[in-house]
């Protein structure tokens, strides 16, 4: 078994175990992982220890799964400073570059009364912004305009047009806001049984653990995507399923080797027909949607278990399954600004602007602890003949990085370095990439895909 390195026994090694017990799992599968090397990312909070421990949740709920399929536990190993640099970006890119991750509207803005940040990548989120401040989109005049507006007044103009956007406050006050205390009371990761079903059968590979099982995808950036690249990484067969319009090019290289990746629209009644035979045969189903999203088009989660019995149903959005924000809108950094994460950064530097956390921390651990719920679904459908819900949002995943601080860094983890590629060649539809060395080690099995990344929409929607 590897070796345990200081950083099993301290941050890393009880957020490994706070992270498993959210998800139900037995306090003796941190027996076997090991969570090897050493350095962190420069944070007001843990984001290393998070990134090792989201990781390793993950990697004990495939040691379940194996165990639950062949009768053999293998061990776990997580090295901490791959699964930090897996928080940023995988892929290196050999002649030519990833397209922009953020659109030149997008970022933090001074307001009447301290910061706001609009979130505009998606199109039709970049109108909602610029028709309330009623200004082209030139980041020079929108920053004039902003200023003009109380931070709270703006937030709730830009959501109510449709938009996305997020005033900074504190910790304090988002544990006194009505959102914050409804959030935060809220579980981890909450589990609900579903139906019953038929255990898994057939030959077992232990190098591909979730060979033949099928997952049907319906995220979008980023936290979703993260869990089901891991999934298709142990050999799960992935369906992602877009709008016939979505595009997300910044991130789309990172996150989508592994998948098939088609397009439907489930607003019209032959692409909801499509996705419902679809479902029918899925064995998991991974989805980001608001609360009210998917009922709103008759695919609520009755509706859901009714069409595929057993189902392991697997959610997470921004903002909580309660309070007056649940059906809110957001993403990493706007949850980061809500919450306090950036303006705790903020007061830590003595910075004169928001500071959020230096990569996406709450996308990529919400991603992981997804495809833990995922595994462990499949595991208890094995083992006690159910299906299973798992709803959890990014908003209470930031909830629980906050009670994690973190000091002054002495071994800071900087950018990824030739050695922390894998020496194969990835051949993208881009061009050819090299991809980060797996984090997560499950016997001799390690993260590896059967496709190259790819556009949208290259495939059909079919299994």
């Amino acid at each position: 078994m590897p070796h345990r390195s200081s950083a099993e026994t301290t941050g890393a090694g009880a957020m490994t175990s706070a992270l498993w017990s959210a998800l139900g799992g037995t306090p003796e599968m941190s027996e076997r992982v090991a969570i090897t090397g050493r350095g962190s990312l420069p944070s007001v909070f843990a984001v290393s220890d998070f990134a090792a421990a989201s990781v390793a949740a993950a990697g004990m709920a495939l040691a379940e799964w194996s165990g639950a399929r062949s009768g053999l536990l293998p061990d776990v190993s997580v090295d901490r400073r791959l699964a930090s640099l897996w928080f940023g970006f995988s892929i290196a890119p050999e002649g030519w570059a990833l397209p922009p991750a953020w659109d030149p509207v997008a970022g933090d803005y001074a307001s009447a009364d301290g910061w706001i940040r609009l979130h505009t990548n998606a199109p039709h989120h970049r109108a909602a912004a610029l028709k309330v401040l009623g200004t082209a989109a030139e980041r020079a005049v929108v920053a004039a305009a902003v200023v003009r507006w109380r931070g709270d007044e703006l937030e709730a103009a830009i959501v109510a047009e449709g938009g996305c956007a997020a005033a900074m406050r504190s910790m304090g006050a988002w544990t006194e806001h009505p959102q914050g205390r409804a959030v935060l009371a809220e579980p981890l990761m909450r589990m609900e049984a579903g139906d019953a079903a038929d255990a898994f059968a057939g030959e077992f590979d232990p190098s591909r653990p979730l060979k033949g099982i099928k997952v049907l995808d319906l995220t979008r950036v980023l936290a979703g995507p993260v869990a089901t690249r891991l999934l298709a990484g142990f050999g799960a067969d992935v369906l992602r399923i877009d709008p016939p319009a979505w595009e997300e090019p910044g991130v789309v290289p990172d996150v989508t080797p592994g998948k098939r990746c088609a397009r439907l629209d489930l607003k019209d009644t032959a692409g909801r027909e499509r996705f419902k035979a679809l479902l029918s045969e899925a064995d998991v189903l991974v989805h980001g949607y608001r609360p009210d999203a998917l009922e709103a088009l008759g695919l609520g989660a009755e509706d859901r278990a009714g069409i595929r019995p057993g189902l392991i149903d697997v959610s997470h959005d921004a903002y909580g399954w309660s309070g007056p924000w649940k059906n809110r809108r957001g993403f990493d950094s706007l949850v980061q600004m809500s919450s306090g994460i950036a303006e705790a950064g903020m007061a830590a530097a003595g910075a004169d602007r928001p500071v959020p956390l230096p990569v996406q921390a709450l996308d990529h651990g919400t991603g992981y602890l997804l495809a833990a719920a995922a595994v462990r679904g499949l595991s208890l459908r094995q083992t006690r003949g159910t299906g299973s819900r798992w709803p959890t949002s990014l908003a209470r995943v930031g909830g629980f990085l906050m009670a994690y601080s973190q000091g002054p860094v002495a071994d800071p983890i900087g950018k990824a370095e030739p050695g922390d590629y894998a020496p194969d060649v990835e051949q993208t539809e881009w061009g050819a990439a090299l991809r980060l060395n797996s984090p997560l080690r499950l016997g001799n099995a390690v993260m590896r895909w059967d496709r190259p990344a790819g556009e949208l929409g290259r495939s059909q929607p079919v299994w």
